[in-house]
């Protein structure tokens, strides 16, 4: 298979001037099988590395100490393997729980140009499904409880007892949670935290939400209620997917009917946060 994927910028169609400073060079991905590397792997990597050091102006160069190994020839199950700890999707709920949503958001993103016999692109469709419902629930009750904590309840009480650098962390946690309950609404994985905003603009759920959140990062204005503003908008989207019937204004009595609805025991089971 051929095409750009996985770490940086460029494979989430977000490169700019800025961004082009490391990491940056004319390149793309060949992956093969696993199987198949002692037969293709020299020789694709050897034909790789004749290519010209220089494509419609832009060298092959520029990699910073933590960005190799992202184009080139590479073995299919070590690609996923970066990213989800297995050499394909992961294959139990709590591994989808505990597996990183900014390296599921690499896993999938890019283009693949071609496939020729179709092994990369099955991960990759099952990736892009999405989490399982059970764990997308578990995740959203997380995000519901640590929003009500940090946003509707201590951020005021830090203010109110001069603690401003706490209110601070507790905005920040949030603006965090917030985020992470509007992909998990849009069934989107969250990519790292620097193009957490810039993905959130281009999202069909709850995009205004998000350009709320990012307000309230650049600076304290208006900061509690556009803080309610943002639970008022989750909590419709939540009703909206059928996922709780609650009218309250509070996000908490919200994760306890998210919980409720996750089938798998050890899921449901688990601490309300946790995840």
């Amino acid at each position: 298979a051929a095409g750009v994927a996985g770490e940086g910028s460029d494979c989430f169609g977000f490169d700019d001037a800025i961004s082009r400073d490391h990491d940056f060079e004319a390149g793309f991905c060949l992956w093969i099988p696993d199987r198949l590397e002692h037969e293709l792997e020299f020789k694709l990597s050897r034909a790789y590395g004749k290519l010209p050091e220089e494509y419609l102006g832009v060298r092959r160069e520029k990699q910073s100490l933590l960005g190799g190994g992202r184009r080139g020839v590479l073995l299919t199950g070590e690609f996923y393997r970066r990213f989800t700890g297995r050499p394909g999707a992961p294959e139990s709920l709590m591994e989808w729980l505990y597996t990183p949503e900014h390296s599921l958001a690499c896993a999938v993103n890019g283009r693949v140009f071609y496939d020729g016999c179709g092994e990369f692109s099955a991960v990759r469709r099952e990736l892009e499904t999405g989490y399982p419902e059970d764990v997308r629930l578990k995740k959203m009750a997380a995000r519901a409880v640590l929003m009500a904590q940090s946003g509707q309840y201590n951020y005021s009480r830090c203010l109110r007892r001069g603690e401003y650098g706490a209110a601070a962390m507790a905005l920040h946690e949030f603006v965090s949670a917030g985020l992470s309950m509007i992909f998990l609404l849009n069934r989107r994985y969250m990519p790292y935290y620097k193009w957490s905003f810039r993905a959130a603009r281009e999202l069909p759920v709850l995009r205004e939400a998000a350009g709320e959140l990012e307000r309230l990062a650049g600076g304290p204005v208006r900061t509690e209620e556009r803080i309610e503003g943002v639970c008022r908008a989750v909590v419709q989207e939540l009703k909206r997917q059928g996922l709780t019937g609650g009218d309250w204004d509070y996000l908490e009595p919200h994760a306890m009917e998210l919980t409720e609805r996750i089938r798998d025991g050890e899921l449901r089971n688990l601490h309300v946060m946790e995840g």
